[in-house]
This record gives C-alpha cells, sequence and structure tokens, in this order.
C-alpha cells in the first residue's frame, strides 16, 4: 500500500511529509477506533522476541529512532504500528527553531536522507505534558536530551542536568545526544576530557535518582560514527568508567559513501542504506572493545529485515529505524518482526 502512495507522498518535501504523518499518528493514536485499525493493519503474526536489556524488559527489539517524534506529538501511532521501543526527541531545556530550512533532502536513489535540522523542538516543559502518561502503554519510552544551540560547551552540562531531572520520572530510559553534526560544537563533547566532565556528574545525577525512587532509568549516550579508532577507545573508556548503561550506535555521519544523487553535496547528516556498513562495523568495534559487555542499540541504514538481523549479528541487542520508515513505509516494523529476528 505505502508503494502505491510513495509518489504522492514524494510530492510534498520532506518536512511537509514528516509533519502530515506526525498528524496522521496523532490522530490514530487519540481516537481509539483509528488506534484499533492501525494495530490490526501493522500486527505481525510473529511477536517479540522479548529482550532483556539494562535491566527493562523490551517486548521487541525493534525501537523508533530519536528525531522522528521530537515533540511527543505521534508517539501513541507509532506504538500501534508495533514498535518495541520509541525514543521521543531530541528535546532541549528551552524551544528552538532549528536551522533555516530547506534542511531535509531526500536521496532517492541511494534510499538515504540528509538532514541538518539542529535539534528544533517546543522544549522540554510541551514534551513533557506529552508524555506524562507514556509509561505502561506495552513499550518502552526513552527520551532522547541535548542542549539547546546557545548555550556553549562548557555550559552544557547545565542543560543536561535539567532534562534529567525533567524526564527522570517520564523516561524508562535517557538517551544523551553529544553526536549531531548539526548543532555547532556539539560532536566536541566526545573528546575523553569533555565527556568525562559530563557523563560522570550524569550519572551520578542518575544513580542518585535511582537510589531515591527504587526506579531504575538507564542512561544511555549516543555516538557518532565518524570517530576515528581512538576517538572510540576514549569514548568507550568514559563511558565504562562513568557506570553508562549502553551506547546507541549511531548517530547520523558527515561522510559521503559512494552517493548517486545530485544532492549528495548539501551539508548535514547522512542516514539510510549508504550508512549500513558503516554503522555494522562500528558495532563490531564496540562489542569487540568492550568485550560484549555494554549494551549497543543499533541506528542506522536498517532499510530491510536482513539489515536489522545483521545488526544482531554483530552484537546489538536492540535495533531502531527511522530513514528505513520513509523508503519501505510502516510496514517496515512488521516485516522485521514476521522475519523473526534471531537473537545471539
Amino acid at each position: 500500500m505505502y508503494k502505491t502512495f510513495r509518489p504522492l507522498i514524494y510530492l510534498l518535501t520532506p518536512e511537509q511529509a514528516h509533519h502530515t504523518t506526525i498528524y496522521m499518528l496523532s490522530l490514530a493514536g487519540w481516537f481509539p477506533p483509528a488506534t484499533a485499525l492501525v494495530r490490526a493493519m501493522y500486527r505481525a503474526r510473529k511477536q517479540g522476541p522479548e529482550v532483556d536489556c539494562m535491566g527493562l524488559r523490551f517486548p521487541n527489539p525493534v525501537g523508533m529512532a530519536a528525531g522522528y517524534d521530537k515533540d511527543g506529538l505521534g508517539w501513541r501511532g507509532l506504538a500501534a504500528l508495533g514498535f518495541g521501543h520509541i525514543e521521543v526527541g531530541t528535546v532541549t531545556p528551552k524551544a528552538q527553531p532549528g536551522n533555516p530550512k530547506p534542511r531535509v533532502f531526500r536521496l532517492v536513489e541511494d534510499e538515504a536522507v540528509i538532514n541538518r535540522m539542529g535539534f528544533p523542538n517546543n522544549g522540554a516543559d510541551f514534551l513533557a505534558k506529552k508524555i506524562a502518561r507514556g509509561r505502561g502503554n506495552g513499550f518502552v519510552m526513552g527520551v532522547n536530551i541535548g542542549k539547546n544551540k546557545v548555550t556553549p560547551n562548557e555550559k552544557a552540562l547545565d542543560d543536561y542536568l535539567i532534562l534529567i531531572r525533567k524526564f527522570f520520572p517520564l523516561a524508562d530510559y535517557l538517551a544523551i545526544n553529544v553526536s549531531s553534526p548539526n548543532t555547532p560544537g556539539l560532536r566536541e563533547l566526545q573528546s575523553r576530557k569533555a565527556l568525562t566532565d559530563l557523563l560522570g556528574p550524569l550519572s551520578a545525577e542518575v544513580t542518585a535518582a535511582c537510589e531515591a525512587t527504587g526506579r531504575n532509568v538507564p542512561l544511555v549516550v549516543k555516538l557518532a560514527p565518524d570517530l576515528t579508532d581512538e576517538e572510540l577507545d576514549d569514548a568507550l573508556d568514559v563511558v565504562t568508567n562513568t557506570g553508562i548503561d549502553g551506547v546507541i550506535i549511531s548517530n547520523t555521519t558527515v561522510k559521503r559513501p559512494k552517493l548517486h544523487s545530485h544532492m549528495a553535496n548539501e551539508i548535514g547528516g547522512l542516514s539510510g542504506k549508504p550508512l549500513k556498513s558503516l554503522n555494522t562495523e562500528m558495532i563490531r568495534k564496540v562489542v569487540a572493545r568492550t568485550g560484549g559487555n555494554l549494551p549497543v542499540i543499533a541506528s542506522g541504514g536498517i532499510i530491510t529485515p536482513q539489515d536489522a538481523q545483521e545488526k544482531i549479528d554483530a552484537g546489538a541487542s536492540l535495533v531502531q529505524v527511522y530513514t528505513g520508515l520513509i523508503y519501505t513505509g510502516p510496514e517496515l516494523v512488521k516485516d522485521i518482526l514476521n522475519f523473526g529476528l534471531k537473537l545471539k
């Protein structure tokens, strides 16, 4: 069905199409008959397999990556598609418009997208209201957090602390975004010293909150696929030494591997099929360097069920999709589940 309507969808700009689908998902999530219809249409024949990861139980390994539902408007509709977890955000303490438009580009020939969004969102208070009743709905909800563009790196910790305190009561896990290429200077927070200065206090904050409330809210970090081996080693040392619970591999890439589209040179982060091999290789490196003891959430280049299995085979515990939905449609979740992922 999606392939039939895709040419019409592509008549819209990428952002217009995105806002339209978020609106439709929002309606589907709030109107019970529509929710039931979506759930029936996209219910997989196979359910699971369940995944125990970071002290949480995920009903299946397939998640919605951050960046799709930045403001928590469509998560109820997304849940009806069968996701095992949904990561909302990236959210910043204060609302911000993001970078100038146009800032999203479809590379149809490559089954890829380039974006330079820059964390546009309505702010922490808005998102908190939208997900206040998000838990206990049969899936795991994560909140992806980032600093405001106007916040200098030396003050970044303040932004992240604000967000952790805001969303600790609402999220099942928290994801620290220090790897988007579209906020100036953000990736510098992945250096050994900067990451230590950031993750140490954040981990201590979450640990104290867990002890005080009796809740388990894992803290994970989303890393860039463009780190050198030395930079990756530094980042993983910090992650391990500060007690971070897992990593998301990975964000978008600034590299341009074997692209055919005339828009290949647009500035921004590349996602989709061309990222697949780079992402899988990074997963293997992380697993090898940590002895398989650090949970990995794979996010990058999953277009087919076989791509998802490739990530699991490389050592990932969970997978996330985003760009694949643009090219294969909402059936992708059902197709991956029906494929029957085999966990290691």
